[in-house]
């Protein structure tokens, strides 16, 4: 996938919207803001698609929440509102919006599932975190808890969820007991995917509204290939 190949409009995927909030489906390749690369991040894209949809004038007002890593697919939150912005920060830091990922690896972890426990340190110069199994310095406590959801022809299927939310976490921590993600080189998968995508995918999402004091839940649709579509059969 061409780093320029990013979303627009047009196949813009929103999955839940109301006058606080919105939330999308990232596509493998898009960048949730900007970046020294200068591409046009998926920050962008949902202000046109606000400022068109309900023809405002002047600037949009868009916060972003979260990031996911610019090969990762999936659920992506933007506050609408200035008032919903720091209330979703809150509930972020406080842990009370729970996200769960789907991450396909070709090796079988060494149990079906699991609480994995390590210290990452973020490698800045080449954007890596490597992850030990015992506390070292400048290191910080990386936790999520995995379970096999499905074992495919020549995959497996894990659900993960955070406990934690470091730089690459999920991506480190697999690779570290041996089952690195599908298409992620960086992390010693022996081939990349076809679009530059990593088979990790932020698949569902659940919060109490922050200003309406309703409960969200959201799954975002699963990339459309081969391997992907065997999961839900």
């Amino acid at each position: 996938m061409s780093k320029k190949t990013l979303s627009n409009k047009s196949n813009l995927q929103v999955l839940f919207e109301d006058n606080h909030i919105i939330i999308v489906n990232k596509r493998a390749g898009d960048i949730v803001q900007g970046d020294k690369t200068g591409d046009k991040p998926l920050s962008d894209v949902v202000k046109e698609y606000i400022k068109d949809k309900y023809n405002k004038p002047g600037n949009v007002y868009l916060g972003t929440v979260h990031r996911l890593d610019r090969p990762t697919t999936g659920l992506v939150i933007f506050a609408k509102t200035s008032k919903a912005l720091p209330r979703l920060n809150k509930l972020f830091l406080s842990k009370e919006i729970k996200k769960t990922y789907w991450a396909i690896v070709k090796n079988e972890p060494p149990k079906s599932e699991d609480t994995l426990i390590h210290w990452l340190i973020k490698n800045p110069k080449n954007n890596k975190s490597k992850a030990h199994s015992k506390e070292v310095p400048e290191s910080k406590k990386a936790i999520l808890h995995y379970k096999i959801l499905k074992k495919l022809d020549n995959y497996f299927l894990l659900e993960v969820n955070l406990e934690t939310g470091r730089h690459h976490q999920i991506r480190a921590q697999l690779s570290s007991i041996g089952a690195p993600i599908k298409g992620d080189l960086k992390y010693g998968f022996d081939r990349s995917n076809k679009d530059a995508s990593i088979s990790l995918h932020a698949r569902h999402i659940k919060f109490m509204h922050p200003v309406k004091k309703e409960p969200i839940s959201v799954n975002a649709t699963l990339p459309n290939d081969a391997i992907w579509n065997a999961c839900l059969k």
